[in-house]
């Protein structure tokens, strides 16, 4: 990672960063205030009965819809919060921008945790072109990729007083000395299959060759979980018990492939760029489609972490 002069960016992705800081600017009061008073305005969630819903959320699904609108003439807007629907006066709309506005919204409104996903995908190219992810709370804010004029993928992080990193994967630890992430906040649904995986665990505690042990299991959270890895700041995630849906998955894993990283599924095959949104029917199908997969720094610790999941 370097924070050495970059070339500019393509005018889509600054429009598209400059318009989740300022998603983020507005929220973040509102989720503090929410957090210090304990009104957590939660919802009914008739979309996703099990999945935490709070008025923020539908906010910025609103929000998020007007900003697009003043840069992108006409998109297919496919956000975790309603139906696609088309935004602006083209009938079929090349873009497709995919959304999730607030990622772990049960922790945001505590002021924990907070993530937000924007990603525009080209429908007569079959894959993404440019993608966001922010993080609500934190000064590394802006995790972005982007297709440049070349047709080169590239991939960069952003504080939050503007400093832009380079983002490319240059190195791979060990399974028994990597530090692996998974969503494990649900007891039931994701910690216990976590916790069952016994060779998985013995291969994290196996020590290095001085003795010490560094393997480590942390929580991490929807696509900005990939996007650690495109940082380097962690070494692989792992999903089996569920699968992301799609708008957890597509942001980050775009933006850990620019960077030079893997996305598997648990038969070893890569994950594809395309993400059938062909038609509105298709977006509308993919909404309900949940990808199970390993992320990491590199194929061979990937393909490692894919082996040790499958003994018993």
């Amino acid at each position: 990672m370097t924070s050495q002069p970059q070339p500019p960016l393509p005018g889509i992705a600054q429009n598209l960063a400059r318009l989740v800081a300022t998603v983020i600017s507005e929220i973040r009061p509102r989720l503090i205030e929410a957090a210090l008073s304990g009104e957590r305005s939660e919802n009914r969630n008739l979309r996703h009965s099990d999945n935490f819903l709070s008025s923020h959320d539908l906010w910025m699904h609103r929000r998020y819809q007007e900003l697009l609108a003043e840069i992108i003439p006409s998109f297919v807007y496919a956000s975790e919060e309603a139906d696609p629907q088309i935004v602006g006066d083209d009938p079929d709309p090349d873009l497709c921008v995919l959304v999730d506005p607030l990622d772990t919204s049960e922790l945001a409104v505590r002021a924990l945790y907070g993530y937000t996903h924007v990603m525009v995908y080209s429908r007569s190219l079959a894959r993404p072109v440019a993608a966001v992810v922010g993080d609500i709370f934190h000064h590394l804010q802006i995790y972005l990729a982007a297709r440049d004029d070349a047709g080169q993928d590239q991939a960069f992080l952003f504080t939050q007083t503007g400093t832009r990193y380079a983002l490319r994967l240059n190195r791979s630890a060990e399974l028994n000395e990597a530090l692996i992430t998974n969503y494990l906040m649900k007891p039931t649904e994701r910690f216990q299959p976590l916790a069952r995986k016994s060779a998985l665990m013995e291969e994290l505690s196996r020590p290095s060759s001085d003795g010490v042990s560094r393997g480590r299991v942390g929580v991490d959270f929807g696509s900005v979980s990939l996007c650690h890895i495109a940082a380097g700041f962690t070494d692989a995630v792992i999903e089996f018990a569920k699968g992301f849906a799609v708008w957890d998955l597509a942001p980050g894993h775009y933006i850990l492939n620019a960077a030079g990283g893997v996305v598997l599924d648990l038969q070893g095959q890569p994950i594809p760029l395309d993400y059938q949104f062909g038609t509105v029917a298709e977006i509308v199908e993919a909404m309900d489609r949940r990808d199970m997969f390993v992320a990491a720094s590199s194929l061979p610790l990937a393909q490692d972490i894919l082996a040790t999941l499958g003994k018993q």
